[in-house]
């Protein structure tokens, strides 16, 4: 009883910072906090850090983003169970993965882990992943996808998503795999096989990894989040981590093409890449991959 009393007291005390993260005199404008002499709110120091949740909310019935003047917005498809990406494919077919974070073992651990989980669930992130990728198509042009259908099931945390040529290619929270596709399919049955294995682990802290391709097709390139915020998981949780990886498409073997230039000190330098693209340039046969840093 006397450790039952115990715990819920100290569960008590690590929640506080949550009930005052919302506290106006904790915020500071953003006028003067940057520039060539901004004026930055003095450090804070406590046992417990301060978590700020954004609240989540859907659109009203009805209600829509504002557009600009001659133009409006409206819903291709409602209903999905966390959308994370979208790809379309060279038909016009939508693709959107809708995914959730994997399992995280190490994170669930002891009482931190408990506080961990509960914050998760009231940031809406506590809930399993559903694991596929759903096709939506507008066969008529008008906005709204008519049919929809699911396209992949059985991923794990899907993320990335690449076509080349008939391959068709997902990047899992632990691995890209590759399926085959023909034009118009609207949903793959075949088995996927593994092209390569990604960082991943009991603690996959920034665990989506965003996939694109080569200008010549024979590359990949995987973004691999960091495993922590600041080091605090050390420094072995972040090999080949806050990176983006080249994945060669014969024979699945990769090695890191981009990295934080100094993440043995610091690997939230590229904390969370993703988003991102490649360009080439035909006068110098060279490429550019770029991606938005987090």
């Amino acid at each position: 009883m006397r450790k039952n009393g115990l715990l819920a007291m100290s569960i008590a005390a690590m929640a506080l910072p949550l009930v005052a993260c919302t506290d106006p005199q904790d915020t500071v404008t953003a006028e003067p906090s940057y520039g060539p002499s901004p004026t930055l709110p003095a450090p804070q120091t406590s046992w417990l850090p301060t978590v700020n949740i954004a609240p989540a909310s859907n659109w009203a019935a009805g209600e829509t983003p504002k557009a600009a003047e001659g133009m409006a917005v409206s819903a291709f498809a409602i209903g999905l169970d966390h959308p994370r990406t979208v790809y379309v494919l060279p038909n016009g077919d939508a693709l959107v993965a809708e995914s959730n974070a994997p399992p995280k073992p190490a994170d669930s651990k002891g009482i931190k882990g408990f506080i961990y989980k509960q914050v998760q669930k009231w940031a809406g992130a506590g809930t399993p992943s559903a694991n596929r990728i759903t096709l939506l198509r507008d066969a008529d042009g008008d906005g709204v996808a008519e049919t929809r259908s699911v396209f992949l099931s059985g991923l794990n945390s899907p993320f990335g998503m690449v076509l080349v040529g008939d391959e068709f290619y997902v990047a899992n929270a632990d691995a890209i795999v590759k399926f085959p596709y023909h034009t118009g399919d609207t949903k793959i049955s075949a088995a996927g096989t593994i092209l390569a294995h990604l960082p991943g682990g009991p603690i996959n802290h920034h665990w989506t990894k965003d996939l694109t391709v080569s200008p010549d097709g024979t590359k990949l390139y995987a973004t691999v989040g960091s495993n922590s915020n600041v080091a605090e998981n050390t420094m072995e949780a972040e090999v080949d981590r806050a990176a983006v990886l080249e994945v060669d498409r014969a024979s699945g073997k990769w090695r890191v093409f981009a990295s934080a230039c100094a993440i043995r000190m610091a690997p939230r330098s590229i904390r969370r890449p993703e988003s991102y693209g490649s360009s080439s340039t035909s006068a110098t046969n060279s490429a550019t991959i770029s991606c938005l840093i987090t």
